[in-house]
């Protein structure tokens, strides 16, 4: 491995470690940002070397009531700005939770129209449970001037729902529970889910037995579900944090297109004019 933008989309604990300790990869490793999305407390206890430290809330807009919406161009330009960011980097994300935020960081690298980029399978908790190693304290990174664009097309807003509803091409895959699903549990003004939206909560895509990486055997588990490789996905969940995994996933089994709503049930549940099953 010679060059970053040869690094996988999923990339294994073991194959990180050989990239941050071998003397023939600092080539690589110089253009790496590593971003843990964990809690702060364990961060500063125990991360993956060279590691930043990004909270969730500066990955969303934080206001009622669809407080998981994309944030202002200027507070993601700020984010970017405090990471160092220049466009050259590949950007290597993980998190302390089986992929949901880590998984939203990287739909934020494609709205901004970063591509280089991987995602740690497994987390924080296959790095420690298997013994890679850490360091403690906090990173940081010297800040740059950044101007970002915002690329829709990885975004379903309410109105693009609404107007490809009836489309055979596109498929609406819910990563909630199925009670929030069947409106058993109750998270907005209304209950249930988009029409025709196909239920496969998020961490049914985890594997627990391997550290939470991501789950083997999931295209057929999908595809028999009517979530297929072939259609134009939408994931959403109440907040895209957990669809911030099934993005993640769908991009790393192939699929032809992925789009996730960022407003979410937080924002569908509570608006009058849209239709609910």
């Amino acid at each position: 491995m010679t060059d970053n933008n040869k690094l996988p989309l999923i990339l294994e604990p073991d194959v990180l470690e050989s990239i941050l300790t071998a003397e023939d990869h600092a080539s690589v490793k110089e253009r790496l940002i590593i971003i843990d999305l964990g809690n702060p407390r364990l961060y500063q206890q125990a991360h993956v070397p060279g590691a930043i430290n990004v909270q969730p809330h500066q990955l969303v807009a934080g206001t009622q009531p669809a407080r998981g919406k994309l944030p202002a161009l200027s507070q993601l330009e700020s984010l970017f700005s405090e990471l160092g960011f220049t466009g050259e980097e590949h950007f290597i994300v993980y998190d302390d939770e089986g992929g949901g935020w880590a998984g939203r960081f990287i739909w934020t690298l494609d709205v901004i129209g970063h591509r280089k980029y991987s995602y740690l399978n497994g987390g924080i908790h296959a790095w420690l449970k298997e013994g890679h190693p850490r360091e403690s304290g906090a990173n940081v990174r010297a800040s740059t001037d950044v101007s970002l664009t915002i690329d829709d097309r990885v975004i379903a807003s309410c109105d693009f729902i609404l107007e490809t509803l009836a489309s055979p091409e596109f498929t609406i895959w819910d990563a909630r529970s199925p009670e929030e699903y069947c409106g058993e549990k109750v998270m907005a003004q209304k209950a249930g889910h988009i029409p025709g939206a196909i239920n496969f909560e998020w961490t049914r895509a985890m594997d627990p037995e391997k550290n939470y990486r991501i789950k083997e055997g999931l295209v057929a588990e999908l595809d028999a579900l009517g979530i297929k490789r072939d259609q134009q996905i939408i994931t959403h969940c109440q907040a895209h944090h957990r669809s911030g995994f099934t993005y993640l996933v769908a991009k790393a089994l192939g699929f032809k297109s992925v789009r996730a709503y960022d407003g979410s049930w937080s924002e569908w549940g509570n608006l009058p004019h849209t239709p609910v099953a």
